[in-house]
């Protein structure tokens, strides 16, 4: 008789077999994450915890430039991950592109306020000052009112520069509220 689909498959030692399919995902998560490693500004890659043996090829893998021999130290990098437990750097890196994409989020929506303050009526600087009470009101409205002449006259955008900066500060003390 044949045997339920459910049933795993295992190896000579008892332990479950991976299949051909799983495996190759792996192998191009982990080559992704190779690609990742050697793209990553220096700064960043020296707060990874990357043995030196990895590090060196890594830093190999930056200073080649033709494409076929990129190529293939990519491969050695994704080699030599996937003799080791890549788990801890594949976190590490993932909470890298979390603190971006929440930085780049942040910035969007001071940007949101800023504009919606230039564009919109007094209201919307009197809900940001009920929610956020430690924001300097006078200052807030002299770059609103700057920013709003400049964009009128064609200026730069000095006025909603600064208004930027006094925005992000606020938030850094106090989040900004959502924008409804």
């Amino acid at each position: 008789m044949n045997e339920p689909d459910n049933i795993e498959s295992t190896n000579s030692n008892g332990s479950p077999e991976v299949s051909k399919s799983q495996r190759k995902r792996e192998a191009h998560e982990l080559l992704d994450l190779a690609r990742t490693l050697v793209s990553m500004p220096e700064t960043r890659l020296g707060g990874l915890p990357l043995e030196p043996d990895l590090r060196k090829e890594v830093d190999f893998a930056r200073s080649i430039r033709p494409h076929g021999a990129r190529k293939r130290q990519l491969m050695t990098v994704a080699k030599i991950l996937r003799q080791r437990d890549a788990g801890p750097l594949l976190d590490a890196v993932h909470n890298i592109d979390q603190k971006n994409r929440q930085a780049t989020a942040r910035h969007h929506h001071i940007e949101a306020w800023r504009d919606r303050l230039i564009e919109g009526s007094d209201r919307a600087l009197a809900e940001l000052l009920e929610q956020t009470p430690a924001a300097n009101a006078q200052t807030l409205r002299q770059l609103i009112r700057n920013a709003r002449k400049e964009v009128k006259l064609g200026k730069p955008p000095t006025a909603s520069r600064k208004l930027f900066k006094l925005l992000r500060e606020a938030d850094q003390q106090v989040p900004l509220p959502p924008i409804l």
